[in-house]
């Protein structure tokens, strides 16, 4: 069959998603172009070996290339991927936040530094198996939740501006999971039951602290102490990037009721715990905000989520200008965590949304320390 729509620049990371994204781009007309990221440093090749866009996710999409029908190359992102998103990983972590490595690689990596791969290679659109609807309009395109609202990733993609959705596709956003492994199989493909990821791809067992232990030198963790919320000093720390908020491992006992890290001040290399309700927020801030409808000039509601696997809460935004807003919860939630993505909804359409800051006030530098 002759193509009768434009030349598609389409992510194959090796599994089964993107894999059955290529054949229904295909099937739908499109003229396809499966494109695999090498983002691993040479250094690293030997811990990438089952990683997404490791050596075998390389030889996985390449095969299943071959089988559909479709040229394959591989492109060489590794330096850039490292400065766009490790080191911004890493850099998170010491500034005292969360990052999300994900939505970061979506933006400046995915749909943003392979476009110029993709216009070379003529083509005008850039494709992914992510779990999420881009509809595509006159005027704009609209991003919603993906039918399958169990693997739903349009959370990992608020942050692309009108320009980069425009030239976006998402084939499967229309589909659940069970159907796509159908499809895979009916296909004869051998990553039809590959298992799906569930780890960042380059941490190794989703050890974040071990993975920056040997991507940070020992001179670049910040160490200090653990506090209570009175300015008690409880204990030594070795960092502040081995801390996240609404953590309970690692710290100090004694307490006659669990303790939890409820701030991390990067200024003082301060880890501050509290007791479980202290975790609890009703409203917070948000920087760098990206509003796929223009920047709002008035309060609205919407339904935030406050990190990926959160299910949502019923919110009111009220936008500050220079790309920040205040969001108050209707009710309040629990560990709402400084660098984590507040992604905000009306309906299932994705409106935007913006990282969370730090806010909370730090104990009195010398209160009852030890």
């Amino acid at each position: 069959m002759s193509a009768t729509k434009p030349r598609v620049l389409l992510g194959m990371s090796g599994g089964v998603d993107s894999s059955v994204a290529a054949f229904l781009l295909k099937e739908q007309g499109y003229d396809v172009i499966g494109v695999t990221m090498k983002v691993w440093p040479q250094d690293c090749i030997s811990r990438a070996e089952d990683k997404c866009c490791g050596p075998s996710a390389i030889t996985d999409a390449r095969n299943v290339a071959h089988s559909i029908g479709i040229p394959h190359y591989v492109v060489d992102e590794a330096t850039q991927f490292e400065a766009m998103v490790i080191d911004y990983f890493a850099a998170e972590y010491q500034a005292g936040r969360t990052p999300n490595p994900c939505v970061m690689c979506n933006e400046k990596v995915k749909f943003g530094n392979l476009w110029a791969k993709a216009r070379s290679l003529g083509a005008q659109y850039i494709a992914t198996g992510h779990y999420a609807i881009i509809e595509h309009f006159e005027s704009h395109s609209v991003l919603r939740k993906g039918r399958d609202r169990r693997k739903d990733q349009s959370y990992f993609l608020f942050s692309l501006r009108q320009e980069q959705l425009r030239r976006a596709l998402t084939p499967l956003g229309g589909m659940e999971k069970p159907e796509i492994r159908a499809i895979a199989r009916q296909l004869g493909l051998k990553v039809a039951d590959k298992v799906d990821s569930q780890e960042i791809c380059f941490v190794p067992g989703n050890d974040y602290k071990a993975f920056l232990r040997t991507h940070l030198e020992e001179s670049e963790f910040h160490k200090g102490g653990i506090y209570d919320k009175t300015g008690r000093r409880l204990a030594d720390h070795d960092g502040i990037e081995l801390f996240t908020i609404g953590q309970r491992k690692g710290l100090p006992g004694g307490s006659p009721r669990p303790l939890y890290v409820i701030d991390i001040d990067p200024a003082t290399h301060r880890v501050i715990v509290g007791e479980a309700e202290d975790l609890v927020t009703e409203s917070f801030h948000i920087d760098h905000c990206n509003w796929l409808d223009g920047e709002p000039q008035e309060p609205f509601e919407v339904n935030v989520k406050i990190r990926y696997a959160h299910p949502g809460a019923d919110a009111t935004v009220y936008p500050m200008g220079n790309g920040e807003a205040r969001v108050r919860l209707h009710e309040p939630q629990r560990a709402v965590t400084p660098g984590q993505a507040a992604v905000c909804y009306v309906g299932d359409r994705a409106a935007g949304g913006g990282w969370i800051t730090r806010q909370q006030a730090v104990p009195a530098a010398g209160v009852h320390a030890a």
